[in-house]
């Protein structure tokens, strides 16, 4: 078709659809139209208990997905009904969904479009909005690593362009060429906070010439014109792989959530949007031009309701979920069924550094997909020449440079693992994890007992004090870690232990932050196999074996507690290097504690809020018949870690703990 008519307040340019693509563009917005005008009457009836409202914006959703391969993944918004009702997901789950069934897609762990399906290929958001946008670059990095010619499309709203991370995945993306279509719902207001009060440009796509990337305005309500572009897009980026910013003007009908209500929005501007609605200037543009009849109109809106009325039926007589302590804490970890390796045919004396360079090493030649990513760890070597040739052995598609934004590098990480490719991640220093806490413990640790998803990611912490480096690169911050629940925590003390762990991690589909201090770098030597070997998590190693106390320990502490043993060979101590901190060995502290009858706890890192109290709590209650003193506790000050030599000296626990032990055993 090749004509070109004004209907109500639109223009549609139709050349090239035929008569039933136009119908399925209206069947498309049509549908998510028809289920939200009865949710909100089901919202009404307390049936359902919160709904988020499209109103007004379908056609970005419907014409976005329409415009994507099937096998293409798409990252939606909550607002965003049409994405998934274009997959064609059976509106019985979609329904179970909103009501915390099982048959939905989190099993009632999270509500509305807070879930994401692999059969759909939909990624759903989280309540921070931005983590999304860095996991399409990884989903979009993955389908240029594999030559898939696909595109990934994201979405988000003009409130979520002000966030940090929409910064950085726009940046990250362009700097990679990534085939991400960046799309902007501009609905007018962020909750109840206007535009002007959002950003200070005139278009949210004007920023598409900072990030170096192509970008586009686009009438957000003309389900053709969403279409056209888009479709024209996509085919563009598949030949062509780059991001591009898709702006789409549009308006929120009715409140960020039904309870806000759209009392601070003016009268005359709700009226001049509703003028614009997608679905009523579609409908009648339409049937004036004799592209579909009154009658089939009729019938189409009858099979939707049919539809939905099934829906319900079968999501209302579904029984709620019954609560089961077993399957909650099962599905906090992808199941990972450990392989040992041995590995234990020649032995080489290697630094603790080299241990874990040769564990990334070889696991790369395990797993040939595998992806490093951190800042200068390409030519450079990394901040501590870990990396160091490996650009050379592997190329740069695996051995990634990235910008300075730990939050879109650990997104990426996250959207690779959906697409099937393992990760690791080095944080320069363990310290700047805090610019990427967020997808770490709300998108990585969350996934899998949300909707199934792992995140094969491995997070490398390079931390520790003793070397003079101040507060911002000597934290050793595994206690923000060890109390997340879908986190996994290993903190090696040796070489040894470094390498079979680190290989154990990458092997592990589950996330793991692996600590490495950076003071065992260099100043620690063992034999290690050199070949490729693993060892297994949640079993610490006993040490040293005694009569008289235990004591605890992980990471560089375990050498100061056998320095203070070595200077004191009169006292008879097991000594437990803790090697994994989550998942925990209790049994081997229970078994030596009930042996010795007295414990100590020694960690580097500040005494509240540490493992140590944990584990103390845990021998309270599991030895306290056995105990025949309190547990005691051996931490660093409870202060920032100082710069200055004989400061950070001061502050670290390593010269209270002879003290604290020797008053123990004389208890």
């Amino acid at each position: 078709m090749t004509k070109e008519i004004t209907s109500i307040a639109m223009e549609y340019h139709i050349e090239n659809l035929d008569k039933d693509l136009l119908i399925q563009l209206y069947k498309g917005i049509l549908k998510p139209r028809m289920i939200e005008e009865k949710m909100l009457i089901l919202l009404r009836q307390g049936k359902i208990s919160k709904w988020f409202s499209g109103i007004g914006q379908e056609a970005i959703a419907v014409g976005v997905t329409m415009a994507l391969n099937k096998e293409e993944y798409i990252l939606p918004m909550h607002r965003n009904l049409g994405v998934f009702t274009t997959r064609e997901i059976p509106l019985h789950r979609l329904f179970g969904q909103w009501q915390g069934k099982a048959s939905g897609f989190t099993k009632g762990r999270d509500r509305s479009f807070h879930f994401g399906t692999q059969d759909y290929k939909i990624v759903g958001m989280i309540s921070h909005l931005g983590p999304q946008l860095g996991v399409a670059d990884g989903i979009a990095l993955a389908s240029k690593l594999k030559n898939k010619n696909e595109v990934t499309a994201v979405f988000t709203g003009e409130g979520g362009t002000s966030e940090g991370d929409f910064h950085e995945a726009l940046n990250v993306a362009s700097v990679w060429q990534l085939p991400v279509l960046f799309c902007v719902e501009n609905n007018g207001y962020g909750l109840s906070t206007p535009t002007k009060e959002q950003y200070n440009c005139e278009n949210i796509a004007d920023r598409g010439l900072g990030y170096g990337m192509e970008s586009h305005i686009i009438d957000g309500n003309n389900i053709v014109e969403v279409y056209k572009k888009v479709d024209e897009l996509a085919q563009s980026v598949r030949e062509n792989p780059r991001p591009i910013l898709l702006e789409f003007k549009t308006f929120r009908m009715r409140g960020h959530e039904e309870a806000s209500g759209v009392k601070y929005v003016p009268k005359e501007l709700m009226e001049a949007w509703a003028v614009k609605d997608p679905v009523l200037n579609f409908e009648t543009f339409l049937i004036e031009n004799d592209l579909l009849s009154n009658s089939e109109n009729t019938t189409i809106k009858a099979e939707i309701i049919t539809e939905i009325n099934k829906g319900l039926d079968i999501a209302f007589a579904e029984e709620p979920v019954i609560p089961d302590e077993t399957n909650e804490l099962n599905d906090v970890y992808q199941e990972f069924e450990y392989e040992g390796v041995d590995g234990l045919e020649k032995y080489d004396d290697i630094r603790f550094v080299d241990a874990v360079s040769d564990a990334i090493k070889q696991s790369m030649q395990q797993h040939d997909d595998l992806v490093i990513m951190g800042q200068d760890i390409a030519e450079y070597g990394g901040a501590f020449k870990i990396t160091k040739g490996f650009v050379e052995q592997f190329g740069k598609d695996r051995v990634r440079n990235t910008p300075i934004c730990e939050s879109a590098i650990v997104e990426a990480a996250m959207g690779l693992s959906i697409a099937g490719i393992k990760s690791i991640v080095e944080m320069q220093f363990a310290d700047f994890v805090t610019s990427g806490f967020n997808p770490v413990v709300n998108y990585l640790a969350k996934s899998h007992y949300r909707w199934g998803q792992q995140a094969d990611v491995v997070i490398r912490m390079p931390c520790g004090g003793g070397v003079a480096a101040g507060p911002f690169h000597s934290q050793t911050n595994e206690a923000w870690f060890t109390k997340t629940p879908g986190l996994k925590v290993v903190y090696p003390a040796f070489p040894y232990d470094a390498k079979g762990l680190l290989t154990t991690a990458i092997n592990d589909p589950n996330p793991v932050l692996f600590f490495e201090h950076k003071g065992l770098y260099r100043s620690i030597r063992q034999e290690v196999p050199a070949d490729y070997f693993t060892l297994p998590f949640g079993k610490a190693s006993v040490i040293r074996e005694g009569q008289d106390v235990t004591i605890i320990s992980y990471g560089a502490a375990v050498h100061w507690a056998l320095e203070t043993l070595n200077n004191n060979t009169e006292i008879s101590a097991d000594l437990i290097d803790l090697r994994t901190l989550q998942p925990l060995d209790v049994e081997t502290i229970y078994q030596s504690v009930r042996k010795t009858g007295k414990a100590i706890v020694l960690q580097e890192d500040s005494l509240f809020g540490g493992i140590a109290s944990d584990i103390s709590a845990l021998i309270m209650e599991h030895c306290f018949e056995s105990l025949d003193a309190p547990v005691k506790r051996v931490a660093s000050m409870e202060t920032p870690i100082p710069f200055a030599s004989q400061l950070e000296e001061q502050y670290l626990s390593k010269n209270r703990f002879e003290t604290v032990l020797k008053e123990l055993l004389e208890y």
